[in-house]
This record gives structure tokens, sequence and C-alpha cells, in this order.
């Protein structure tokens, strides 16, 4: 009998989704310097007229219909409050400086970051994973060893007795 792969849930579709978003958001945000608000970057993308001719994972519009738009909001909004934060948790594990960052990787690192210090109820290994299968997607070819060897290391200072808990 073949090895049947577990199907994703739709509710774990919504939060793949809203988690993509919140990357590109992230990073368009980037792009521009910070200058806008993250809730302009978010109304831009709530606004975008569909493009017929991008694959369907680059065609935010259909990433919005299948995305969990209370969990995109949330995690933009509490990464805007808080990136200052969230830069120096990532700052101390980087081989490089932050500003040297692709802004891909900036957004992922932020999103994880986020995930790991504030939304508990999510399972540390979901959130790295989440953020690894996202490198895979928008990043480098390797870029996803590196935020894993990040987020690993930030799990353990953030989450030690869930890490240790695991380890047993």
């Amino acid at each position: 009998m073949a090895n049947a792969q577990k199907q994703p849930s739709k509710s774990q579709v919504a939060r793949h989704a809203a988690r993509e978003l919140t990357v590109q958001a992230l990073y368009q945000w980037e792009l521009q310097h910070r200058e806008k608000a993250l809730s302009t970057v978010e109304a831009e993308f709530r606004s975008q007229l569909a493009d017929e001719d991008a694959p369907d994972a680059e065609n935010w519009v259909k990433v919005m219909a299948m995305a969990d738009l209370v969990l995109f909001h949330d995690l933009l909004k509490g990464i805007g409050e808080q990136y200052a934060r969230v830069d120096e948790l990532i700052d101390p594990l980087l081989d490089r400086a932050i500003t040297d960052l692709d802004y891909v990787e900036l957004a992922i690192l932020r999103l994880g970051t986020y995930e790991l210090k504030e939304r508990l109820e999510v399972p540390y290994r979901v959130v790295i994973n989440e953020c690894v299968e996202l490198a895979k997607e928008f990043g480098a070819t390797d870029g996803h060893k590196y935020i894993n060897s990040v987020l690993d290391k930030l799990a353990v200072s953030l989450r030690s007795a869930e890490v240790e808990a695991r380890r047993r």
C-alpha cells in the first residue's frame, strides 16, 4: 500500500494563505522602506484586482479568497506594532547584519519570530515548519535552511519548556 500523504484541512490552508499574504505584505512594506503604515499596505492588498495571468499562488485575490483574513490582519497589526522588538530578537542569531538580509528572509523571520513570541497557542514546530515552507515558496534556493536555523535557535529561548518537552 502506498504511503498516502495527509491533505491539509481547510483551516490549515486558510492559515497558510494568511501567512503567505503576511510575508508578501511585509516584503512590500520593507521595499517601501516602511514609509506606509502596515494597515495601508493591508488595505492595498485587499483592494487588488485579480490578475488572471498570474499563477494561483501569486494571484493575491485568489490567495485572499482562501485566506484567514482575521489572522492576516492580526499578524500584520502585531508585527507592525512590535517590529523593532522582533528585530531585536532576531539580530543576535544572525550571521550578518539584519540590514543585509534579503527582504523575503526578513519578512519570514519577522513572521516566525512574532508567532513564536506572541501566538503561544501555535506549536513552535508548526511556526517553524510554516516559515520553512514559505521560504521554499518565496525565498532563495537554500534560504529555508537559514530560516530553519534561526527560528530553531529562537524557539529554544522563547519556548524553552515546549522545546524541552518535545525533546523528551
